[in-house]
Parts: structure tokens; C-alpha cells; sequence
């Protein structure tokens, strides 16, 4: 069989040939006219990053690959057990373009799992930390404290061609990859102070060696982290994690770096730390009514929310003008499984109302909800409540996408990103007429 580094490397000398040819003929070619206001707001909009694994559209949703979130979860290999897809075939069709087939994403589950344990540096780190540091800085602390094993590094400084920087940056990646779950399980034990688990069982899938490794063994809570590790794996690369994983990345500064940095950004209270915020809101519904509101009350706590000059957590979207199809597929999972849970009745209720309160509001672009809004309810019915940790596991589903991205970019010989500024006062004498 083929293996997921050799079909990489095909990919990768092919794609090398495509763009080279493609920029001697459209090299000078305009893609996009850049406003002032788009400056000053944060490069919104603005086409300038080249990310190969997936791409966001306003009203479709994310594609990876080209692939929507619905075609993925019913044509990725599923293995032996559960009704989700499997994360490592996601990570297979990231790097390569290609659907796996069982086989193919059975061996990336199996090579995840030889490079997963982690090397006693790493556990003599983390052990030194305080327990109630917040869970995603022991998380990004734990990325550093492997990268003493970057072989990216090492292979560097032994003089390595630039058209074979993609190589180390893969090893490195993939034991990235296999190790992150098994940290952040470290992390959520010795901050709750959960018990050691027994040891995994041999043939567990990626999510399914995760799930155990957290404490939770349940086959539904099992097919809830292949849901929540597919989703929440890559979203294009402006968001915040990813940008700065490239940006890290772009100065050949190695994976455990760039992923590190990356993570630091996820926990933004604008980025990964929203799925918290969204759960908090819903309790603070829940604990306000007693329970589950009439639809009259939810619409006047909206309202309420609006007028003091907050946001609604979980509504709207830096791109998205439709609601998530993120969203989407988890109210489809609990739909099924716990329709009647009242956090669930809550957030559904809250899809009913809150579109139309922010319309009459008007002042969001996208009143729909996003990933954000029902994460936390999913983890809360199977007993993870600690929400402080959910952008920890946002991070080790964020990784694949990250590192797949880190791989393409040293595949294709992305040079450093430096893009050009410029002070207000220019912009006045110079852009201006």
C-alpha cells in the first residue's frame, strides 16, 4: 500500500510544477482592491494567504478539500465502530486532496498511535506547573516542552534542501499530532483531578484512544469527539490559529513553534475560548428561569443582552452569512440522541429566536448561529462540564488543519510573510485625494 507520506510527496511535486506554471502566466494578475476600512479592521476580507486545506464560503459553509461538512460525514471511512467519521481519514484527505479509503485511514490511526507517547522531559514539565493554571497555557507550555524533538531542526542544521523542508516538517507534524491528545488528557486529569486511566486498548482509533485517555469510555461520547475532532479541524487559514501558526511557521521556525503560537491564539476570548462563553450564557439562561424559558422570556433576555451593549455568544461570523453547517451537524447529533436535555431545548430554542431578534436589532451581518453555540452543550450532556478546558480540545481537533497547513507551506517554498504597513498619518497624505 502506498503511504500517506509517499501520496503526500506525489501531491507535493505536483502541485510545486501547477503553481509554479501558474504564476509565469497570472503572477501580475489583481485579486482584490483593498479599502482603508478594511485595513484598520483587521484585513478582513482581504485574499492574501495561500491555504491549501480548506476553504470557507460565505454561504456554503467549510469545505475541505472541496468537500462540504455533509458529504464528509457520509463518504470518510467510519472504521469497525460508531456512526461518525474518522478524524484520521479528515487528516488524510487534508494533506493529500483524496478521500482515504478504510484501509488508508486505519494506517493513519496506527501510526498516530506508535508516536503517542509522551517523552519524559515533556511529563517533568507539565508536572511542574500549577494545577490551576488556566488548562490551555499548560497545553501550549506542553507543545514547547516536545520540541527539544523537532527533527525539522536538527535535519536543518545538517544543511537540508529547501525542496525537501516539507519532510522533516511532516515527522515532526505527525508526532505532533499524536501526542497532542494524549497531553491535553494529562492536562484535563491533573486539573480536575480526574483519575489515571487504564491503558487504552490496543486497536482504538485516534478519538477513541482520546476519549479513554480523558476518562470517558462511553460509545456515544466516543462518536461525539469524532464529530467535534472533524468539525472543529480546519476553518481556512485567516482565523486567528491559523494565520498565526503560518505566520510562525513562515520564518522557519519548526511545528512545535508554530503550533504553540497557534494555540496561544486559540485562546482568545474572539477565537477558540467563545465555545466557553457560549455554554456560560446558556447556564446563566438556565439558572435565571430555573430551567428552560417560555420563548417570550428567551426573546426579552436577547434583548436584554443586546441593549446593555454585549453580544450574543455564538451569533455571527466573520465570514459565514448562513448558519454554520457546524451547527448544523451537532443539532442533528443531539437531535437524535437527547432531544429533551434542557441545555439542548435552550440552544434550540435560542436558533428559533435569535435570528430574529439581531435582524430587528440590526446591526449584525450574520445573525445565525456558529460552531461556538452548541459545542459545549454536546461535552455538558456526557458529564465534561469543566468548559475551562473545551479550547484545549478545540486546539488537538485545530492541529490537524495547523499542521497540515505548516506541511503545504514548506511543500510549496512559502517564503516569510511580511506584509507592509503604514501609520494613519501616510494614509491621510498619501491614499487619500
Amino acid at each position: 500500500m502506498v503511504t500517506l507520506k509517499d501520496r503526500l510527496h506525489e501531491k507535493l511535486v505536483e502541485a510545486r510544477a501547477d503553481v509554479k506554471a501558474f504564476l509565469a502566466e497570472h503572477g501580475e494578475t489583481v485579486i482584490h482592491e483593498v479599502t482603508l476600512s478594511q485595513a484598520y479592521g483587521g484585513m478582513r476580507g482581504i485574499p492574501s494567504i495561500v491555504w491549501e486545506p480548506s476553504l470557507l464560503d460565505p454561504n456554503e459553509g467549510i469545505r475541505f478539500r472541496g468537500w462540504s461538512i455533509p458529504e464528509l460525514q457520509e463518504r470518510l471511512p467510519r472504521g469497525s465502530a460508531g456512526t461518525q467519521p474518522l478524524p484520521e481519514g479528515l487528516f488524510y484527505l487534508l494533506l493529500t486532496g483524496d478521500l482515504p479509503t478504510e484501509e488508508q485511514a486505519a494506517a493513519v490511526g496506527d501510526d498516530l498511535r506508535a508516536r503517542s507517547e509522551l517523552p519524559e522531559p515533556a511529563l517533568r514539565t507539565i508536572a511542574s506547573l500549577p494545577t490551576d493554571m488556566h488548562p490551555m497555557t499548560q497545553f501550549s507550555i506542553g507543545i514547547m516542552s516536545l520540541q527539544p524533538d523537532a527533527v525539522f531542526v536538527r535535519r536543518y542544521h545538517e544543511g537540508i534542501g529547501r525542496t525537501d523542508y516539507w519532510d522533516p516538517t511532516y515527522e515532526d507534524s505527525l508526532n505532533l499530532l499524536a501526542k497532542v491528545p494524549t497531553l491535553a488528557a494529562l492536562v484535563y486529569r491533573r486539573s480536575y483531578r480526574k483519575p489515571e486511566p487504564t491503558a487504552p486498548p490496543s486497536d482504538c482509533c485516534w478519538s477513541g484512544r482520546f476519549a479513554h485517555l480523558l476518562g470517558y469510555d462511553s460509545p456515544e461520547f466516543v462518536d461525539l469527539m469524532r464529530l467535534y475532532l472533524v468539525l472543529h479541524a480546519d476553518h481556512e487559514g485567516g482565523n486567528v490559529s491559523a494565520h498565526t501558526s503560518h505566520l510562525v511557521g513562515s520564518a522557519l521556525s519548526d511545528a512545535y513553534l508554530s503550533l504553540s503560537a497557534a494555540m496561544n491564539g486559540l485562546a482568545g476570548p474572539l477565537h477558540g475560548l467563545a465555545n466557553q462563553e457560549c455554554l456560560n450564557y446558556v447556564m446563566a439562561i438556565k439558572s435565571k428561569f430555573d430551567g428552560c424559558p417560555t420563548k417570550e422570556q428567551l426573546r426579552d433576555y436577547l434583548w436584554d443582552t443586546l441593549k446593555s451593549g454585549q453580544v450574543i455568544p455564538g451569533y455571527g461570523h466573520a465570514v459565514l452569512r448562513q448558519t454554520d453547517p457546524r451547527y448544523k451537524a451537532q443539532r442533528e447529533f443531539a437531535l437524535s440522541r437527547f432531544p429533551d436535555d434542557e441545555n439542548f431545548r435552550i440552544v434550540s430554542d435560542m436558533y428559533e429566536v435569535a435570528p430574529d431578534v439581531l435582524r430587528e436589532h440590526g446591526k449584525a451581518k450574520n445573525p445565525w448561529p456558529n460552531v461556538d453555540a452548541h459545542s459545549g452543550v454536546l461535552l455538558t450532556h456526557y458529564g465534561m462540564t469543566e468548559s475551562a478546558f473545551y479550547t484545549v480540545l478545540f486546539g488537538v481537533s485545530r492541529a490537524m488543519g495547523i499542521l497540515s497547513g505548516l506541511i503545504w507551506a514548506r511543500g510549496l517554498g512559502a517564503p516569510i510573510e511580511r506584509p507592509k504597513t503604514f501609520t494613519t498619518e501616510y494614509a491621510k497624505t498619501h491614499y487619500v485625494k
